[in-house]
């Protein structure tokens, strides 16, 4: 066989592999064959999903870093985004309970018991978020004031705020019935409901924003209006694939009646799940409140541009780290716990590629970046600081996250959780703010001790991870 043969030969199985990926495929069997091209079929969809959650941050604010008063809108948003991390805790949450179910059921061979727990955290999840919907809405300018808002840019962010909390359950669904597809072995529809979602907001964020013919310029609350209709036309495309008959799953109306034993049984490996993100997301709104109060609007609007930039990088690897929530649950359901292991250590292994050639691209290419996103040069050489100081620990968020995803894919929700309580609470918080006030560091300590904490946790998970728990657990 010649040498150009043999090229021929892997470009043609590359591109097929591709191929698959994208196009999705429910029936595929990821408890035998090749590991690696099963971390590949599912990273890949997966990665392109959270690239494209990563992207409405940066839609946004790319065209709200543009708008006259920019620091205050720029805050307004970072700000807004911080507080609705607490959303997306809950929908991870609960999403993590209905992959880690849907694929132990997959893997057992038993899809009509996974697409009745995947409708019952539906319900789960539309309960919950009503109460936080109309919560937010109303306390929206509390909520930027709580968050070191300046009265001026909590007046400025109000509507945007408002719009973004009330319109919070397209986020939640989104996020969870992508969570039913993967847990299926489809993170391919996940992935293009996300693309389609990102597509309708690119489109309608600059009209919205700035007008287009008869459409008035609705600037700041045009953003909001924008992320909003498109996650909403992103859920309505994931229901229809949910229950068109096509797929694996097979949704009949009936699944939708509560069924209590089965919200039980979600709401045990959900609570902690939820919890575990909850706990990252108050560290995460304490730090910016903390940014806030120590470096102003042009401190705040500096460390949440450099967040959105970091974001957007993380959640791809994130992304790639589910593949190991999907393999492992489904091997640990077909019993192959050997297979389960050498998935996680493939799919971390590709992980920490991924996150090492972010940091140098980061580190040497931080102020380009940034200059894209804002004119103002205070708000840039703040932003550069924070996101040169916390690209150093990308390799060890890369590892961290695989692992994390590796106890919840088999339903030990509660590992992670005390992972993050002593990590985020009891360390990072702590740190940040010694550093910040005592050190009278300003916002630069809180920039370091965001890499500091994240690789102690990843060290943590490390030992906990060895210590095998996980393969144990049943849901």
């Amino acid at each position: 066989m010649t040498e150009t043969t043999i090229e021929k030969n892997l470009f043609s199985r590359i591109f097929t592999t591709l191929k698959q990926a994208i196009k999705g495929d429910e029936s595929f069997d990821y408890t035998s064959g090749s590991i690696k091209k099963r971390v590949i079929l599912l990273a890949i969809p997966m990665v392109l999903e959270m690239l494209m959650e990563s992207v409405f941050a940066l839609v946004d604010l790319y065209f709200v870093g543009h708008l006259e008063q920019s620091s205050y809108a720029i805050q307004a948003v970072g700000l807004t985004e911080s507080v609705i991390t607490i959303v997306y805790s809950i929908a991870i949450g609960i999403s993590m309970a209905a992959t880690a179910v849907v694929a132990r059921r997959i893997g057992e061979k038993d899809p009509v018991a996974a697409a009745k727990a995947g409708m019952q955290a539906i319900i789960i999840a539309f309960v919950i978020n009503t109460i936080i919907s109309i919560f937010g809405f109303i306390y929206a300018k509390d909520i930027l004031l709580f968050m070191g808002a300046s009265v001026e840019a909590a007046e400025y962010g109000l509507n945007f705020t408002r719009i973004m909390m009330g319109g919070s359950l397209c986020i939640m669904l989104l996020f969870l019935i992508n969570g039913i597809f993967r847990g299926a072995g489809n993170a391919a529809i996940a992935m293009k409901s996300l693309w389609l979602a990102n597509i309708c907001n690119i489109i309608l964020c600059p009209i919205l924003i700035n007008g287009f013919g008869p459409i008035p310029a609705f600037g700041l609350m045009g953003a909001a209006m924008a992320t909003t209709i498109g996650r909403s036309i992103g859920v309505l495309y994931q229901l229809y694939h949910l229950f068109n008959g096509r797929g694996i799953l097979k949704i009949i109306p009936s699944y939708f009646i509560p069924d209590l034993e089965q919200i039980k049984a979600l709401v045990k490996i959900a609570a902690p799940g939820v919890l575990q993100f909850v706990i990252a997301s108050c560290s995460w709104i304490f730090l910016a409140q903390l940014v806030a109060t120590t470096g102003g609007d042009h401190g705040s609007a500096g460390y949440q541009t450099a967040l959105r930039i970091m974001m957007f990088f993380i959640l791809p690897a994130w992304g790639l780290s589910n593949a190991a929530a999907t393999l492992v649950g489904q091997n640990l359901g077909a019993k192959k716990i050997e297979r389960a292991e050498k998935s996680v250590f493939t799919t971390a292994k590709y992980n920490v590629i991924f996150m090492a050639i972010i940091t140098v691209i980061t580190l040497f290419f931080a102020s380009s970046l940034i200059s894209f996103f804002t004119n103002d040069l205070i708000i840039q050489k703040i932003a550069v600081e924070a996101l040169q100081t916390m690209c150093l620990g990308y390799v060890f968020y890369g590892i961290g996250m695989v692992l994390i995803n590796t106890f919840n894919g088999a339903g030990d929700t509660w590992t992670p959780t005390m992972i993050n309580f002593f990590g985020f609470w009891l360390f990072q918080i702590p740190l940040a703010y010694l550093l910040s006030k005592y050190y009278k560091m300003g916002p630069t300590g809180v920039f370091i001790a965001i890499p500091i904490a994240e690789t102690a946790i990843t060290l943590a998970s490390i030992v906990l991870y060895k210590r095998g728990k996980w393969k144990r657990i049943k849901v």
